[in-house]
């Protein structure tokens, strides 16, 4: 008898070894298979995104105040300023009004109720108009000033390594770019376009944020298309083109 209960606990012991060893690699294979498995963040890194961003749209904007405002995020100040700059484009385009006669007649008409107001009020024993003092800040100015300076530097720096033959592909691009800007010039003048420059600035991110994911898709096959022309083109066109000396430099 007791041998017989020593080989029972023996071959119990045995099992739940072996439990414990299947266990194991069930668990091992599952975490295995688990790491064979590409993440998600992963395959979101492989999605192609328009003009190679890796950030979302908001920080491409900077993701302050001027982005929530092309990618209305408050409805009420995207409206606004979109509102005001079409109020200015219908003065100045259609109604033709010059910029000095419109700034004059503003003047006149809010100095006048103010100068009414302010006496009318002796009359009706009411308190003078507060008028604040406005003054421009020093510090916002001087920050719009630096950063537009440091943008004509990069633009200067830009044209003057094209102008000297350093890179072939920035020139044809921006002789193209000149070239498109020339024939929307002699459609319009600058008012008008700067205000579609606006308008599309207002509505073309918003909608390219709501439909990027099948945006995106199309962008990759232009792309590519558009990189297999060019190939084709550097071929048999730009590769025949002699280069600048400092082309040559680098080659030797």
């Amino acid at each position: 008898m007791a041998e017989h209960e020593e080989k029972k606990q023996e071959e119990s012991l045995m099992e739940k070894i072996a439990e414990k060893i299947h266990g194991h690699d069930s668990s091992s294979s599952s975490s295995d298979s688990d790491d064979d498995k590409p993440s998600e963040s992963s395959i979101k890194d492989k999605v192609f995104r328009l003009f190679g961003r890796e950030k979302p749209v908001h920080h491409v904007f900077g993701g302050g105040k001027p982005a929530d405002i092309l990618l209305w995020r408050n409805k009420k100040i995207s409206a606004g300023a979109l509102g005001v700059a079409t109020v200015i484009w219908v003065l100045f385009e259609l109604l033709e009004y010059h910029l000095l006669t419109l700034v004059c007649h503003l003047l006149i008409l809010a100095l006048a109720l103010l100068f009414l107001w302010s006496n009318a009020t002796q009359f009706i024993n009411k308190s003078t108009p507060h008028i604040p003092e406005v003054q421009i800040p020093k510090e916002p100015v001087l920050e719009f000033a630096m950063a537009l300076r440091f943008e004509i530097n990069w633009a200067f720096a830009v044209l003057r390594d094209i102008a000297l033959g350093r890179d072939l592909k920035m020139f044809l691009s921006v002789i193209a770019g000149l070239w498109v800007l020339s024939i929307v010039g002699s459609w319009c003048n600058f008012l008008t376009l700067f205000y579609i420059v606006f308008v599309l600035l207002h509505t073309v991110p918003v909608l390219y944020e709501k439909y990027e994911d099948k945006v995106d898709p199309f962008a990759e096959k232009a792309m590519h298309e558009i990189k297999k022309q060019y190939a084709v083109f550097d071929a048999k066109v730009l590769s025949k083109i002699p280069r600048g000396p400092l082309k040559q430099k680098k080659k030797d």
